[in-house]
């Protein structure tokens, strides 16, 4: 239906089928981008999954299906594709504002290296892949974290948005590669039904924003946004409460 509807706007989109969470399918796309393009202006890294309400399975099978999705194989996308990045590309993670009232339910170590300026990647994976273990050993709020899972995988993402923007800086300056997060909001969706407030068109706002940066911007530069406006990765939000979804 969407490509329909750009081909009646006079567009030529075309669509690629692509699993994330498939190693094969990834380098699939990889191959068909270079082939056929050279290379990318654009990566908008949108697949996520969440819980149902009320799902029976158990929080560990939870993070470990939930986790795969939205952090493991969204930075698997990352790291196969900011390669092809042409210069003055875009990278827009969609997380959301779950992950960013999420983090100040955790443990205050956890907030401290989550948060960190020198977290590395590989740090923040054996984070994550030690949520998920605790998880399923039913222990991780005693470990000191938050019981969403799906906050939980909107942090990874967010603090490896902070963490391959210094990459950015440090390796590739001169490409004036940009990668941002942000929170689309509570957008109507398969994900959010029936609760879901904002038309699809609204949530594009932002991630639309980031994505058409101008050449030359440096700024903002792994940050996480919201309604346009960056958001402070320290603090802790007023009133922060969680209710599982986007």
């Amino acid at each position: 239906m969407v490509v329909e509807d750009l081909q009646r706007e006079g567009l030529k989109p075309r669509l690629l089928q692509l699993d994330i969470t498939d190693p094969v399918s990834i380098q699939a796309a990889r191959q068909h981008f270079m082939k056929e393009y050279g290379g990318l202006d654009v990566l908008i890294n949108n697949a996520g999954i969440a819980p149902k309400r009320g799902d029976p399975a158990s929080i560990g099978s939870q993070a470990e299906r939930i986790l795969q999705t939205n952090f493991f194989a969204t930075r698997d996308m990352c790291n196969e594709f900011l390669p092809l990045l042409k210069k003055d590309g875009r990278i827009v993670n969609v997380a959301s504002i779950v992950g960013y009232i999420t983090l100040y339910m955790c443990s205050p170590d956890l907030q401290a290296r989550l948060c960190s300026d020198d977290i590395t990647e590989e740090e923040l994976v054996a984070l994550m892949k030690r949520f998920v273990a605790e998880a399923k050993d039913g222990d991780h709020i005693n470990k000191g974290w938050p019981n969403s899972v799906y906050g939980v995988s909107k942090i990874g993402l967010m603090a490896l948005t902070r963490i391959q923007a210094r990459r950015l800086r440090r390796e590739m300056p001169q490409r004036g590669i940009l990668i941002n997060s942000c929170c689309p909001g509570w957008v109507k969706s398969d994900m959010t039904y029936p609760n879901g407030t904002k038309t699809p068109a609204e949530g594009a706002d932002t991630p639309v924003y980031l994505a058409l940066l101008p050449p030359a911007t440096q700024e903002p530069q792994g940050e996480f946004v919201v309604d346009r406006q960056v958001q402070v990765w320290a603090g802790s939000p007023t009133g922060a409460t969680v209710d599982e979804g986007p």
